[in-house]
């Protein structure tokens, strides 16, 4: 017996662009040696997602679910309180992440990745030393745009034949370094004495890579950021 059903309506070609967006130029196809679909770009997309997968290990340390079981053991809040919280939390950082657009077109992509995220990290430090929730909701508020920034900057500095391939790279490095991080939170949590170090270490370890970021690639623009 035969099976039908609809298909999925195409997806839109490419990204939606900053604006002033340019397209960077393709690639000679004779620039040199390929590897995992990459040729003149791979150094920065090696580069990036070295600098992307410490961010994730670092991220990882205090994934939303570990967020929570720490407040609950800390505060004892109910878990249907807490669900409310974070749906508020979570709606914060969605519009954090399209307010990036805006301040990105102002500043820069990598201005925008690093000094909007330098004082998040602070507040995700500050969490554990605070006696109510408020940092923390703060903190959402600016803690995603990095995110559609992060993402614009590599498809914009690398050749246009190089993205697919570049987001394949970037995001298995990113997968990778997120895969390891929760194990070690859990024997944090099951020391009492440690119970808040993942918020110490997630923060400082953030805010070296956004210097780190800073200094790797400030010299590194876009073609919509160039004269």
């Amino acid at each position: 017996m035969r099976t039908f059903g609809l298909a999925p309506p195409p997806l839109p070609a490419g990204y939606i662009p900053f604006p002033g967006w340019k397209e960077a130029p393709a690639a000679d196809p004779a620039a040199g040696k390929t590897v995992l679909g990459l040729h003149r770009s791979r150094g920065v997309v090696f580069k990036l997602s070295a600098l992307f997968s410490l961010d994730a290990f670092v991220g990882g340390l205090i994934v939303q679910s570990m967020i929570v079981y720490w407040f609950h053991v800390r505060f004892g809040v109910e878990a249907g309180l807490l669900g409310s919280i974070f749906f508020g939390a979570n709606v914060l950082a969605g519009i954090s992440a399209l307010l990036a657009v805006r301040l990105a077109a102002k500043i820069g992509l990598i201005n925008t990745m690093v000094f909007i995220l330098i004082p998040s990290n602070i507040l995700l430090m500050l969490v554990p030393l605070m006696p109510s929730l408020g940092v923390l909701l703060l903190r959402f508020s600016i803690s995603q745009m990095d995110v559609p920034t992060r993402q614009s900057y590599t498809m914009a500095v690398v050749a246009s034949d190089e993205r697919s391939a570049a987001s394949g790279v970037t995001a298995i490095a990113r997968s990778v370094g997120a895969a390891l991080s929760p194990a070690l939170t859990g024997l944090f949590f099951g020391t009492p004495a440690l119970l808040s170090l993942p918020f110490f270490l997630s923060g400082g370890l953030k805010i070296v890579y956004d210097l780190a970021l800073f200094q790797s690639f400030q010299m590194l623009k876009p073609p919509e950021e160039t004269p």
